[in-house]
């Protein structure tokens, strides 16, 4: 397989409740390209082209009366190269967020294809190896379920279904522990399945060869994953009563350096500085002080010294404290984390 990635931030409207998140492509510039989102080329042939554009839409509910209107124009999320390249997926995933436990839906419309005419979506997907598939095909006829594990693609599984080209359907995918229930047109049609290879993962949209697609109304309904780091964290804040501030970081897939966990559990996803970057890329020790508190920046290693992390503890200072005194205590917190971590995995 060959990869191409592009990263950008997104522009579409998120509206998050709770367990919740909804995509409102209608709030983006027709043209535009969906932003804060990770575009992947599995096999051959060349990048996608994901961008807005406008499309009538029917309503997600029927129309009380016959004069209501029935369609109405939106921004949709689409899929418009048209490489006829036979082993060629193109796949857009929703960045930054993993999910377990979840129910994805979105509506999706095959507008052309001639080699494939095919939408759906990619979930649990942890990188261009390993993930999860749901996709219907309007030239097949049918719905499949597959998954890619350490590169090698299963057998797709799934049944005859009426699939229309130029026609608005759904697709859903539920899953539960390594139970996954499928969706069409709001129907099961099949039973669910049973699988342990992956147990979560980003999410995201996937076509095939030159089919061009459409989709809208793309939500997530979920129950948010606790970090191990955080679980470790918690534990340690429990225990340090002179520890004002503590945050766990790690590198993400576009370079930069975000909180995983954190005391204070609002600052989840907040971008590191300098300290944190170089601490994670070669080991740099930081030191700070503030009016009562020192803070020390941390490499954070896996059990073959390898840097995978890095902590910022901020401590209440006492008078007369050195920085030697403070490097000290600091160190003896990142003990305690580094005694719970064995690896990069073990933080998830």
């Amino acid at each position: 397989m060959r990869i191409v990635l592009w990263l950008c931030g997104w522009m579409l409207a998120l509206e998050v409740s709770g367990a919740e998140m909804h995509f409102n492509f209608d709030e983006t510039t027709g043209g535009a390209v969906p932003t804060n989102c990770q575009a992947v080329l599995a096999g051959g042939g060349v990048p996608a082209t994901w961008k807005i554009v406008t499309d009538e839409v029917p309503p997600m509910l029927a129309p009380l009366t016959d004069k209501a209107i029935n369609v109405a124009r939106h921004g949709v999320l689409a899929q418009t190269s048209q490489d006829p390249t036979d082993e060629r997926f193109p796949m857009l995933l929703l960045s930054g967020e993993r999910f377990r436990n979840f129910k994805f839906t979105t509506r999706f419309k095959i507008v052309s294809g001639v080699a494939e005419q095919m939408a759906g979506v990619v979930f649990r997907y942890q990188n261009i190896s390993n993930y999860y598939v749901v996709r219907a095909s309007a030239l097949g006829k049918n719905v499949r379920f597959y998954k890619v594990v350490d590169g090698l693609r299963s057998d797709p599984i799934g049944p005859a279904v009426d699939v229309t080209a130029g026609a608005w359907h759904s697709l859903g995918v539920q899953c539960e522990g390594t139970q996954i229930l499928i969706t069409f047109d709001d129907k099961l049609v099949m039973p669910a399945l049973g699988d342990n290879s992956l147990n979560e993962g980003q999410l995201g949209f996937r076509t095939k060869s030159d089919a061009v697609s459409y989709f809208t109304d793309a939500l997530v309904e979920y129950t948010p994953i606790v970090a191990n780091a955080q679980l470790i964290l918690n534990k340690i804040v429990g225990q340090e009563k002179r520890l004002l501030g503590l945050r766990i970081y790690t590198a993400q897939t576009n370079g930069t350096v975000a909180v995983i966990a954190s005391k204070d559990t609002a600052e989840i996803g907040k971008a590191g500085t300098d300290a944190e970057q170089k601490a994670i890329a070669d080991g740099t020790v930081s030191f700070g002080r503030e009016v009562g508190a020192v803070l020390i920046t941390l490499p954070l290693h896996d059990r073959n010294g390898e840097f995978i992390g890095a902590v910022r503890v901020r401590l209440k200072s006492f008078f007369g404290e050195t920085q030697d005194n403070a490097l000290a205590r600091a160190r003896l917190i990142v003990g305690q984390i580094q005694g719970q971590v064995m690896s990069a995995q073990d933080l998830w």
